[in-house]
């Protein structure tokens, strides 16, 4: 602004006259007026400049005294806080050094506050662990079931590959003749009693009915004797042979319901038993096939530092499989053994049963029936038995 009031100033006209001589310009005071302009703006401009470098002294001086305050000033942990009014007893000033918190110095040169490690940095600092530690035992979780789905992998797939060439004659598998035969044996075995179940239940079903239907014809017979005067005697005598045989019907029925239960019991249980052994002795059969196959590779390949790594770890895994294989062949010998043993015990203790009581009811003799449930310790339920009491339905 100064700077164009002078070049305006500077660029006025001058009036001249005839002989070249300035003229008097009584009434024009414009270049007083500018020089005071420019007098007065010097004057604020340098009274300006003298405060700022006021300003900039007083706070060097400041930032001095601070530094000295700081460098030799009181040492707070040495001070004392005093609770209390006046005149209280030296047992109300509290060292400040036993108070903990966090605590902070003054850096003098940056004139910043910087916290000391104390109390809260430490809970930041255990609260930061306990949640590494989380994560790391998740990740470590997380890393084992990765592990483990891999391992499960790899062994599918080298399962799966050694039973497609087995099914294609590609593969060669191993066979133990004797117990392949026995295993067979005992399939064929559990079908046929699995058909004696089916139809000793059909039997049973069948007689229920029958004697149902006896006792049943025996109470029309009984209420016809009532209401039939001239025929209460051939009414009675059909009604009292009714009765006898639902009686003996009934017991016959306990025998074989005796002799359902235990073959249920022997092929659902004894002989499934021995089956679910012998499926997991044929899996463990076919996953060392497969690492056997494996290993056969690997050795017909070359022999560098890598190809023996593979070659060493090949063979732990094989003899592994090889270990579990044997296992599980010599449990199922002994279950093969213990299973003919008991089917040949349970069977002939059941047919003999139910001889005797089929003979026995079909022959009309009551005692010799009874006599064959005594035998066996067979218990008859009483009539209505099969129903449960109030208690037991609750």
């Amino acid at each position: 602004m100064t700077d164009s009031i002078m070049s305006k100033a500077a660029t006025m006209e001058i009036p001249i006259n005839s002989n070249g001589d300035t003229g008097t310009l009584p009434e024009d005071d414009s270049l007083e007026q500018a020089a005071k302009l420019q007098w007065s703006l010097d004057e604020k401009v340098g009274s300006s400049r003298g405060t700022r470098l006021i300003l900039e002294q007083e706070g060097k001086q400041k930032k001095t005294d601070l530094q000295q305050v700081m460098v030799s000033g009181p040492n707070l942990n040495e001070t004392s806080i005093v609770s209390g009014g006046y005149g209280g007893t030296a047992e109300g000033i509290i060292p400040t050094s036993s108070i903990k918190g966090p605590a902070v110095h003054y850096n003098a040169e940056f004139n910043k506050r910087i916290p000391v490690t104390g109390i809260g940095s430490n809970m930041h600092h255990s609260s930061s662990n306990s949640s590494m530690m989380a994560e790391e035992a998740t990740r470590g979780v997380a890393v084992e079931k990765l592990e483990t789905v891999k391992k499960w992998g790899l062994n599918t797939y080298k399962c799966t590959k050694q039973m497609i060439s087995e099914r294609f004659g590609r593969g060669s598998r191993t066979v133990d003749l004797e117990l392949e035969a026995q295993i067979e044996v005992l399939r064929d075995t559990k079908r046929k009693y699995e058909n004696v179940l089916r139809l000793a239940r059909a039997l049973t079903n069948h007689f229920y009915n029958m004697v149902q239907t006896q006792h049943a014809l025996g109470d029309t017979f009984a209420d016809l004797s009532q209401k039939s005067p001239e025929l209460r005697d051939e009414f009675g005598y059909n009604a009292e042979t009714q009765k006898l045989l639902c009686k003996n019907g009934e017991t016959l029925l306990g025998a074989i319901n005796f002799f359902v239960s235990s073959i249920n019991t022997l092929v659902n249980k004894t002989m499934e038993d021995t089956l679910m052994t012998i499926k997991m002795y044929e899996n463990a059969r076919l996953e060392f096939d497969a690492y056997r196959s494996d290993l056969e590779e690997l050795s017909m390949g070359p022999r560098d530092a890598a190809a023996m790594a593979r070659i060493d770890a090949a063979q732990q895994q094989y003899q592994v499989q090889k270990d579990k294989y044997e296992r599980l062949r010599s449990d199922v010998i002994i279950k093969l053994k213990f299973l003919e043993e008991n089917k040949v015990k349970v069977m002939h203790k059941q047919l003999l049963l139910f001889h005797n009581a089929i003979s026995a009811y079909f022959a009309g003799n009551q005692q010799q029936l009874e006599q064959t449930l005594k035998q066996f310790n067979i218990k008859l339920r009483p009539p209505g038995a099969d129903k449960p009491s109030w208690l037991e339905e609750q």
